[in-house]
């Protein structure tokens, strides 16, 4: 590998900067998060690059990894390899893109983990980070050329990350690798050193970031953001002529277009999604694949897709045993296959969507049946949902016949992606307003809690008292939809997505109260206590205020509660004799 070392001045700690971007937070983060290393600016958005080709003799190979300091294990190479290349049944010739998801081998912190934590707690949930998978987007190639023993070129540019922001990166990764297949690594190596120079992934902030002659202007959404809703992105200094590509969005993919091979079960397959089904997506080739399996675990936004979900799955996977066997059921997983093979080894599965090349023509679709599963003898069958499930819910005729009125007045595909998006979310959201009321009426009352004592204790989730709630306060106050509203809930209570949910809102509701105490704590004369108390008193009360300090850092607490802590603490030592002074002012000290 031939790429040369950067010289460590070119973009961290060195003096080019670009003209109008914001100052990154890291510049301004306290403590041991100011000092950034070379490519930990690079880090914050990829883990690393690989050019993955074909080798007559070793089959597919990681040719070039980038940074050269990037560790990926044996098993993350091995999946890279054979997730970076369609099945040879696709037959993808010119240029195709996708994306794949891959267990992670092993836990990794990187230099300024701490920061990236803080752009996490900003984040909606369902784009917060998964700490056990990688995400890889993949640009291959594939075109005929005599000069080599094969005759045809294949190789795959794929940018690997933590961030599930497929929008963004397939927007990067067309502009950057057809002129990579051309200049080869020198190329590479000035494109990861843009990257290198790119301000942190702020929620919320408009961001300008350079790459290869171009300047991407993206904001990434914030958990603040009201669900349903594209934030305008905001004007800053950099002249808008510098500005190629304004995204309207980093994550979202084309809804509308993914789900219309089946148009007329979006509804059963909402269902299926909420309740952690198990799901095989059946395409002709990987863009279907993953296009799919990202539109279906995105119908349920703004609640998050607690499961696994492979966009793009192969037989070569390290997980391929552990999903395919027939000694137990089938997990709670989507995958998106195209090996005619998984037509047979996933037979046994109870969901199965089939689907055909995605095409957007100005045809109807026409009313498909629910097809039964043991009609599902090949990867050639028929398009579309091959299941016994009986769906919980009335359809909703309306948005099928507003949708069909779209595709014959030629209606452009964003437009009907919105309709269908906000058709989602307002089906996801009259399902779980009844939730969040019930699990907000676990929490204490405020003036149950004691600076004194403990933080109180969240009361007990209790399914039937819940079900109670539903005839007064239930889905039917936001929706029309008819059916057994009460059979969905007691499945989804049952489901991974919901007990994912749960501990999510269980761990903020005990963060808040943790919040609240120590708010009431820092109303209190502690220095008054302390001088009543003992010296042992005093100094046990310091070092749980310490604690509580360090603590406090994850905790949704008003602004001016940790500094008026520390004045606390600081007022306490004080008062104390000289030599436990010098004590406890170095106790906690990192």
């Amino acid at each position: 590998m031939s790429l040369r070392k950067r010289d460590e001045t070119d973009g961290v700690g060195g003096s080019t900067k670009l003209a109008g971007s914001p100052e990154a937070p890291e510049e301004r983060a306290p403590g041991r998060c100011l000092s950034l290393l070379p490519w930990d600016r690079f880090s914050a958005w990829l883990h690393c690059v690989c050019v993955v080709g074909f080798d007559l003799e070793l089959g597919q190979a990681v040719e070039v990894v980038y940074p050269q300091h990037a560790k990926l294990t044996d098993k993350e190479k091995t999946n890279i390899c054979y997730l970076s290349f369609p099945d040879s049944n696709s037959g993808c010739l010119g240029d195709t893109q996708f994306c794949f998801r891959f267990r992670q081998s092993s836990s990794r912190k990187l230099s300024w983990h701490c920061l990236l934590d803080q752009f996490d707690r900003d984040l909606p949930i369902y784009l917060k980070k998964d700490p056990a998978y990688y995400y890889g987007y993949v640009y291959f190639r594939q075109v005929q050329d005599k000069t080599l023993k094969r005759g045809y070129f294949q190789k795959s540019l794929v940018l690997i990350s933590k961030l599930p922001y497929i929008h963004f990166f397939h927007i990067v990764l067309g502009h950057i690798a057809p002129e990579y297949f051309e200049k080869n690594e020198p190329f590479l190596e000035a494109a990861c050193s843009d990257i290198d120079r790119w301000p942190s992934p702020v929620p919320g902030k408009t961001l300008h970031l350079p790459i290869m002659g171009i300047v991407i202007k993206v904001r990434i959404p914030t958990c603040h953001d009201k669900p349903g809703t594209t934030e305008v992105l905001q004007t800053a200094h950099q002249p808008a002529a510098q500005i190629s590509i304004a995204l309207p969005t980093v994550h979202e993919v084309d809804l509308f277009r993914c789900f219309l091979p089946v148009f007329f079960h979006i509804q059963m397959l909402w269902e299926l999604v909420l309740l952690g089904e198990p799901l095989v997506v059946m395409a002709p080739s990987p863009s279907e694949s993953s296009e799919t399996v990202l539109a279906l675990v995105s119908c349920i936004s703004p609640l998050k897709y607690y499961s696994d979900f492979r966009p793009y799955f192969t037989i070569h996977d390290s997980e391929f045993k552990e999903y395919t066997t027939r000694t137990q059921a089938p997990p709670s997983v989507i995958l998106g296959v195209t090996n005619p093979f998984f037509a047979k080894t996933l037979q046994h599965w109870p969901h199965i969507i089939r689907i055909g090349d995605i095409k957007l023509s100005g045809e109807v679709p026409k009313q498909v049946k629910v097809k039964k599963l043991k009609n599902l003898k090949t990867l050639d069958s028929k398009p579309g949902v091959y299941t016994s499930y009986k769906p919980y819910l009335n359809r909703d005729e309306d948005i099928i016949k507003q949708l069909q009125k779209g595709v014959q007045q030629k209606r452009p595909a964003e437009a009907q992606s919105i309709i269908l998006r906000r058709y989602f979310l307002e089906l996801t959201q009259s399902f779980i307003i009844p939730l969040e009321r019930y699990v907000a009426s676990l929490m204490p009352l405020q003036k149950s809690i004691s600076p004194w004592k403990s933080p109180p204790q969240l009361k007990p989730f209790n399914q039937e008292e819940f079900m109670k709630t539903l005839e007064k306060a239930g889905p039917q106050l936001t929706s029309r939809l008819k059916g057994d509203w009460i059979g969905l809930y007691r499945h989804f209570l049952k489901s991974p997505n919901f007990d994912g949910w749960f501990r999510t809102r269980r761990k903020e509701m005990t963060q808040k109260l943790e919040a609240l105490h120590l708010e009431a704590l820092c109303n209190e004369d502690l220095l008054f206590w302390s001088q009543k108390h003992t010296e042992v008193e005093t100094v046990d009360l310091v070092l749980k205020l310490k604690d509580k300090l360090a603590d406090g850092e994850n905790l949704p607490v008003k602004p001016g509660t940790m500094e008026k802590l520390q004045t606390h603490i600081d007022s306490i030592i004080l008062a104390l004799p000289e030599d436990l002074q010098g004590i406890l002012i170095k106790t906690g000290k990192m």
